[in-house]
């Protein structure tokens, strides 16, 4: 199998991390990004040159481009782009500031497209490449508390099934991830929490309560090492795969109640039609 070339954000935990190593232990070359290259040292020290760990925030579109100059001029290709930099906001709706919801956006969301934009040139040159998108069982479901979270999500699946029509013909194919609950920082010191209303203070401790019901046996990041790469080197990748085993039951109960509800009111949608 030839060796890959991946651009990974995020590489400092998690994920991330994880599929770094996963890359790199085969033989692959990886260009590991992080808001903090200190988080890459034992990778650079551990594989070397095989590691090209870059400064980044996903937010700085200008970096964004450099980052990936320097991943191709560093190796000569990207074959995999990892979208994997991003973090989960807490509050209800209203409690959410535009601030918040503009920064967990900018990351989660305009981040995932200022890589995509970057990598593409590369990839439609070399007439191949694979991007990853992480997502999330929240990208196609929905909790309270997390509004914010699904927001940034919702819209990455909607780009990035539209992307993936429109790089096929350059041999560029597109993943969504969607994991459930994993052993990841996502929900610890990495998130950020909105200020509370007072009226919202009972459904805030009754949700907390189901939360953790959901995850009461979260996922080891580390067993996904072998299923990501696995997918990377599929002929015929998914567009959409969940990781976990909780996804499939959400997805199948959200989906027949939406069916069920689109159904039940269709008269109604026909008389609109006019």
């Amino acid at each position: 199998m030839t060796s890959k070339v991946w651009f990974i954000t995020g590489t400092s935990r998690g994920f991330g991390r994880e599929w770094a190593i996963a890359a790199l232990e085969r033989g692959d070359r990886v260009a590991a990004t992080a808001r903090s290259t200190d988080s890459l040292a034992d990778l650079v020290e551990r594989f070397g040159d095989a590691v090209l760990p870059i400064r980044l925030d996903v937010t700085d579109r200008a970096a964004v481009q450099e980052a990936v100059r320097r991943t191709v001029e560093t190796f000569g290709r990207i074959d995999v782009a990892v979208n994997n930099a991003g973090y989960g906001h807490f509050g209800f709706v209203e409690e959410v500031s535009e601030e918040e919801l503009r920064a967990q956006l900018e990351t989660n969301l305009f981040g995932a497209v200022w890589v995509t934009q970057a990598v593409l040139p590369a990839m439609r040159e070399q007439g191949s490449g694979h991007i990853i998108q992480v997502s999330s069982i929240g990208g196609i479901s929905a909790f309270p508390l997390v509004g914010a979270y699904h927001a940034s999500k919702w819209a990455l699946e909607g780009i990035s099934q539209s992307l993936a029509q429109e790089v096929a013909g350059f041999g560029v194919k597109v993943t969504l991830i969607e994991p459930g609950g994993f052993s990841t920082d996502w929900g610890g010191s990495s998130a950020k929490h909105s200020a509370e209303l007072p009226a919202y203070a009972d459904l805030h401790e009754r949700v907390q309560e189901q939360r953790a019901q959901r995850l009461a046996r979260p996922g080891d990041p580390q067993a996904t090492r072998g299923p990501i790469l696995e997918i990377v080197d599929a002929d015929e990748p998914p567009l959409r795969v969940f990781f976990g085993t909780s996804p499939l039951g959400i997805a199948r109960a959200d989906y027949a109640g939406r069916i069920a509800t689109w159904e039940q009111w269709q008269p109604l949608s026909e008389r609109a039609q006019g």
